[in-house]
């Protein structure tokens, strides 16, 4: 394998745990902001804000599992 296909691996998991962070971020413009209605929404927004959580720690973890399973396929 080359340069270019880990260093695609690493920008794909970068962007996943980005995008677990925008999603708690949203949740915390949800509780405090009018985004959704006047005077924020508490708790929509901490559900979003904890599945951002869970998804901006736990979802780069499980990538990486499949893809070190699927390089010792590969061997």
């Amino acid at each position: 394998m080359d340069d270019d296909f880990y260093r695609k691996r690493l920008l794909f998991y970068s962007l996943v745990r980005f995008g677990g962070l925008a999603i708690f971020f949203l949740g915390l413009a949800i509780i405090y902001t009018d985004l959704l209605r006047p005077g924020g929404w508490p708790q929509p927004g901490a559900i979003v804000a904890i599945l951002g959580v869970i998804d901006a720690l736990f979802a780069p973890r499980l990538l990486k599992k499949y893809w070190d399973e699927q390089d010792r396929q590969a061997r």
